[in-house]
């Protein structure tokens, strides 16, 4: 396969159209936040309805985010791609003019199963479409272009809700996927996996889904509910049952949704690993960071919400370099220095605590921690999709999306626990040593990831890629 080559127009289309997409789904994962005092004053809804407003995007997102990859392979990359791009838009229309916080909730859920269609399917249209030599450069830019949405989510979800209306943060959506639809039709390359059958694994959809729900639903009540509540308990249960059932019936179907074979690769499953710790890691840094700014610092929620952007703006500036960087001396180097980085800041960032200035106290960890990961997003993220043969791209991005996404939803729930926050999250008394207990757990995982990454990793991609040749795209849906 020739495929497109970074810096070239035809390349940047199709990081333009993969980027804005997904960039789509992650903004509305996180500046929803901003936007919950509004929606919870407009409808008069309890914190219950608000923290679903948010989970009901989460669950269907990190549930059915494998069922999107294997779609691509099978019916095509792009097609389900832009599926799941005017899918977004429609349940993000239906968020926009919700008449009360039900009809709102049930159209986030509708909007995380848009987010499983469109998330993997960008990952493996970049994999697909770009040249071997232009890959890890191309992921790269993904990863910075995707911080921008990082970085300007927050200021602009704050701005929109203190000028108009919490409706336009969902509203706002709908030109931006006219043009990633439209840029997608017309310059991105069709591909999938040509020896994919047609049939759907619809009992390997179901047991996987119900797996990853059970336990995203059993550890998100953890903390309300206590570990011995029976619906926690429950839930974890059929989560576990569910995915034991999972792997037993993959192994045993003609079609699966999730060819184990992939697992096969050692640099696969390695990756896979490491990026369960660090994704943790990462995603209770966030977590922790923003409220203890608030509750403790004293800081407000927009300026909370705008801490960590020096971490977006690095990842924009360097994720594409470290990308090369791995192409050129092997993502083991990057994958063990950065998460060891990050640890330093996170480090760093423990000491956060009242009366806590953004310049002392904030900025040097933010910015430590933000070196950290833009040397490790872009090699890790190359490193899972070069190590299965092309044909499995979709799957193979669905795995480490759903991975990833489901270390930091388990980080958010058990996180509290291990740090002794206690019943609340808002009390200044209990959450300052929380905070600095939480900081030192994540820091300790970082390096974890990055030790592991040492002893596991390859050393160039070269030893990471299977010796298969590449699936040939084609030009058009099949």
């Amino acid at each position: 396969m020739t495929g497109v080559r970074y810096g070239e127009p035809a390349g940047r289309w199709v990081l333009l159209a993969t980027a804005v997409g997904s960039g789509m789904a992650f903004i509305d994962s996180t500046v929803v936040n901003i936007a919950l005092p509004q929606i919870g004053s407009d409808f008069g809804a309890d914190a219950a309805s608000l923290q679903w407003t948010v989970n009901g995007y989460t669950l269907p997102l990190a549930a059915l985010i494998l069922l999107g990859g294997s779609l691509g392979d099978r019916f095509g990359r792009r097609r389900i791609f832009v599926v799941g791009v005017a899918w977004f838009a429609a349940a993000s229309l239906l968020c926009g003019i919700a008449p009360n916080v039900q009809a709102l909730i049930a159209a986030r859920a509708l909007q995380g199963i848009g987010g499983a269609l469109l998330t993997p399917g960008s990952l493996a249209i970049l994999q697909s479409s770009f040249d071997a030599e232009s890959r890890s450069r191309a992921i790269g830019a993904w990863s910075g272009l995707g911080g921008i949405a990082g970085a300007t989510g927050p200021f602009i979800g704050g701005w929109i809700v203190e000028q108009a209306s919490w409706r336009f943060v969902f509203l706002i959506n709908l030109p931006l996927a006219l043009v990633v639809i439209a840029v997608a039709l017309r310059h991105v390359p069709e591909s999938s996996n040509p020896g994919a059958t047609r049939t759907i694994d619809v009992a390997g959809a179901v047991t996987g889904a119900l797996g990853l729900a059970g336990l995203t639903y059993g550890f998100t009540a953890w903390p309300e509910r206590g570990a011995g509540d029976p619906v926690v308990v429950g839930a974890l249960a059929v989560g576990v049952a569910a995915l034991v059932g999972f792997v037993a019936g993959e192994r045993r179907s003609r079609h699966p949704m999730v060819p184990l074979e992939v697992f096969r690769s050692r640099a696969f499953a390695a990756t896979n690993a490491v990026t369960f710790i660090v994704y943790g890691a990462i995603g209770g840094v966030f977590f922790f960071l923003v409220i203890t700014l608030q509750v403790v610092a004293g800081f407000s929620p927009l300026a909370a919400g705008l801490a960590p952007v020096p971490v977006t703006i690095l990842m924009l500036l360097l994720s594409a370099r470290a990308g090369a960087l791995a192409e050129r001396i092997g993502p083991r180097i990057p994958m063990s220095v950065g998460p060891l980085v990050c640890a330093v800041g996170v480090v760093l960032l423990a000491g956060v605590g009242r009366g806590a200035t953004y310049a002392a106290d904030v900025l040097g960890g933010v910015v430590v921690f933000g070196l950290g990961l833009s040397l490790t997003v872009a090699p890790l993220t190359a490193t899972a999709l070069a190590s299965v043969e092309d044909r499995h791209a979709g799957i193979a991005s669905g795995v480490n999306n759903a991975v990833a996404r489901a270390a930091g939803l388990m980080a958010v729930a058990i996180l509290p626990l291990a740090a002794g926050v206690g019943s609340s999250l808002v009390d200044p008394t209990t959450l300052a040593p929380a905070q600095r207990t939480s900081m030192l757990i994540c820091a300790s995982l970082l390096a974890a990831g990055g030790l592991l990454a040492l002893v596991t990793i390859p050393s160039s991609l070269a030893a990471v890629r299977p010796a298969e040749p590449p699936a040939r795209p084609h030009a058009g849906p099949r």
